[in-house]
């Protein structure tokens, strides 16, 4: 059986003003798509809102585990949000170099 890599995470923009939650199997590229976009065509709401700084992730072995917390985060209250976030990275710093 071959191993699988999914995670959801929860980005930011600049200012820490804005939170967008998603799912990828490639923490890495999606990063790098957030960026691009942000700094392109801003086709998705991460770009709109220049949300490309990883403040949080998780790891999940299977996609319907990570979907399932994902749809989970989002209808958190963005206080809860907060929460986890500052428990997992207490300064808010940004993640992006350190994946």
């Amino acid at each position: 059986m071959k191993d699988h890599n999914y995670y959801i995470y929860i980005t930011t923009n600049p200012k820490k003003t804005v939170l967008y939650v998603g799912v990828t199997n490639d923490l890495k590229r999606r990063m790098s798509e957030h960026l691009t976009d942000a700094n392109g065509p801003k086709t998705t709401f991460a770009g709109k809102y220049f949300c490309y700084n990883l403040i949080y992730y998780e790891y999940f072995p299977d996609i319907e585990w990570a979907i399932a917390r994902e749809k989970q985060i989002k209808g958190w209250n963005r206080a809860k949000k907060e929460t986890l976030i500052t428990e997992f990275n207490p300064e808010w710093q940004f993640l992006n170099d350190k994946i």
